[in-house]
């Protein structure tokens, strides 16, 4: 049964139907002409074991205002997207009342309904918002890689997150099935699960993420020995991804290593909405896909999976070697990108269970499996509240714990309306995880209050940890100067005594000539993706000017 479409307007509804007519190939297309109709073809469809995937409704309906439409819809199916098509001769005098709606999550875009043929501008956000629904709800139609695992355990989920995160949609099968049965017959027969085969690569039997990175997107031995780079880019988030762009759109020889899924944590957001350029928001996966498209387009070279151990200055005009765990790449100037990461909770019993009912991170792949459970997000950042604002789309209830006493001082504005407004979501302040368990999955969790001392036990079938950042460098040597908890230390920030010729490193540079630092691993950075986005892109003028000297 394809995914529903809901049209619903009370005078225009054959005009929308046959704007929508495009998608009909797809998705099957319904007419309301009220709130309570479109509750009852809902209910029809779910019956019938189907589902919305979009809701089009008109800015003004006969039987409740659209805001109130929207939270009903939204009730019977959390995962639908939302989107008002206001008829031109009501799209100025309503858009004031409804904008701030939203702002909140009320719904996902206030449009123009189009006027004639190829309303290109109004179909490319409708397809903007089918494809998040698609990647984010739906299995994928289309599949790129096939996972076969007769247990969907913490590695099948970790390598289907990580594909999601690449843009590579996955499935699972069963060892005894058709597909399973074809792969298997690829392999030894002692090759243990899960096993994974992309298109056009070889079969591997994974024991880890990294295994299938490196199957899928090969490992710097591909490069020739004797080549030096202009730029090694290390990580692939945000600042490495702008760094890459700028560096090879400018002719410069640029190479990015990734330890895990190229996006770094930004790729794991369900959805930034106040990202520059984006007003319907995008998510960390599709911001992430499309700046490495656009850096390969220009030539850079991505190698994924890999973890670097080392790095040698060069010294004396010789290039410098960044050595990983797959091969070593040599480079003329070296950009550090490589982020941070979630710090941990360090509680051993919920330790055990990561990957069993325990994430660090979003976890895109793992909010599917808590459709109808109640899920716990730990952290009052912004990944936190995206991250609950999309697992309230699955579970039955979510609850943000934060050792705070509010979210204000650490969350924008925007989520903390989104959170306000959405009845799956409860905010527990001033409290932390102090226990959990489990038989084989996270069950319960034990939360202790810490002003009172309280503590008590509630159910959980998920825990999400994001927890403040630690940097990601203790690869680097003692020649680049870090800071007290091991953030890279660059311009001003540089010691003095660190100066040379009593002059600081430029602002991006790092104590070594060369070198050089952007975004979150950046001593004083701002921790937000458009500012990690501003310093890659940054950081390439002092990348010429260092070259300009050798």
């Amino acid at each position: 049964m394809q995914p529903a479409l809901i049209l619903v307007s009370e005078e225009h509804g054959d005009l929308l139907l046959d704007e929508f007519g495009r998608y009909a190939r797809d998705y099957d297309l319904h007419v309301a002409g009220s709130c309570a109709e479109a509750l009852a073809v809902t209910e029809e469809i779910r019956a019938a074991g189907g589902t919305v995937a979009l809701y089009v409704a008109e800015s003004v309906l006969p039987d409740a205002s659209i805001l109130e439409a929207f939270a009903k819809w939204r009730e019977v199916v959390p995962t639908a997207r939302r989107v008002i098509a206001a008829h031109f001769e009501r799209f100025l005098v309503d858009a004031p009342g409804l904008r701030a709606g939203m702002a909140k999550g009320k719904y996902d875009a206030y449009l123009l309904m189009p006027r004639g043929q190829r309303d290109e501008e109004f179909h490319n956000a409708i397809t903007d918002l089918l494809s998040d629904w698609g990647s984010t709800v739906a299995d994928p139609e289309v599949v790129s890689v096939k996972i076969v695992s007769p247990v969907r355990d913490g590695l099948t989920l970790a390598i289907r997150d990580f594909l999601d995160r690449m843009g590579m949609p996955s499935g699972v099968y069963a060892p005894d099935s058709e597909v399973g049965e074809r792969i298997r017959a690829l392999l030894p027969d002692d090759a243990a699960y899960p096993l994974v085969y992309a298109m056009n690569r070889t079969p591997v039997a994974a024991t880890s993420v990294r295994d299938v990175a490196r199957a899928i997107f090969g490992a710097p031995t591909a490069l020739d020995l004797e080549t030096v780079v202009d730029v090694a880019v290390v990580g692939g988030g945000p600042a490495g991804l702008a760094t890459a762009v700028y560096a090879a759109s400018e002719g410069l020889s640029t190479v990015v290593l990734e330890a895990e899924a190229v996006g770094g944590q930004a790729g794991t957001s369900s959805m930034i909405r106040n990202y520059l350029g984006f007003p319907r928001g995008i998510s960390g996966m599709r911001l992430a896909q499309r700046a490495r498209n656009q850096a390969l387009r220009f030539g850079t070279q991505f190698f994924t999976g890999l973890l670097v151990e080392d790095l040698r200055p060069g010294r004396d005009g010789e290039p410098h070697v960044v050595c990983t765990d797959g091969g070593e790449v040599r480079a003329r100037s070296v950009v550090i990108a490589s982020g941070v990461a979630y710090r941990k909770l360090r509680v051993e019993p919920v330790e055990e269970l990561v990957g069993l009912g325990v994430y660090y991170g979003a976890a895109m792949t793992a909010a599917r499996e808590m459709e109808d459970q109640d899920v716990y997000v730990v952290g009052g950042g912004n990944s936190a509240g995206q991250a609950a604002v999309h697992l309230a789309r699955f579970a039955r209830s979510v609850t943000i714990l934060v050792r705070r006493p509010d979210l204000a001082e650490t969350m924008s504005s925007y989520l903390l309306g989104e959170i306000e407004y959405n009845p799956r979501i409860q905010v527990r302040t001033c409290t932390t995880v102090v226990d959990g368990g489990g038989d084989g999955h996270l069950q319960w969790l034990g939360l202790l209050d810490v002003e009172t001392g309280e503590q008590t036990r509630v159910p959980a079938y998920g825990l999400f940890l994001l927890l403040g950042a630690d940097p990601n460098c203790d690869w680097l040597p003692d020649s680049v100067a870090r800071d007290e908890r091991g953030f890279v230390l660059t311009g001003r920030d540089v010691p003095r005594h660190r100066w040379t010729d009593e002059l600081p490193p430029p602002n991006l540079a790092t104590t070594v000539p060369g070198i050089f630092a952007a975004g979150d691993i950046r001593a004083g950075s701002m921790k937000r993706v458009a500012a990690a986005s501003g310093e890659g892109a940054s950081v390439v003028p002092l990348v010429h000017t260092w070259l300009g000297t050798l």
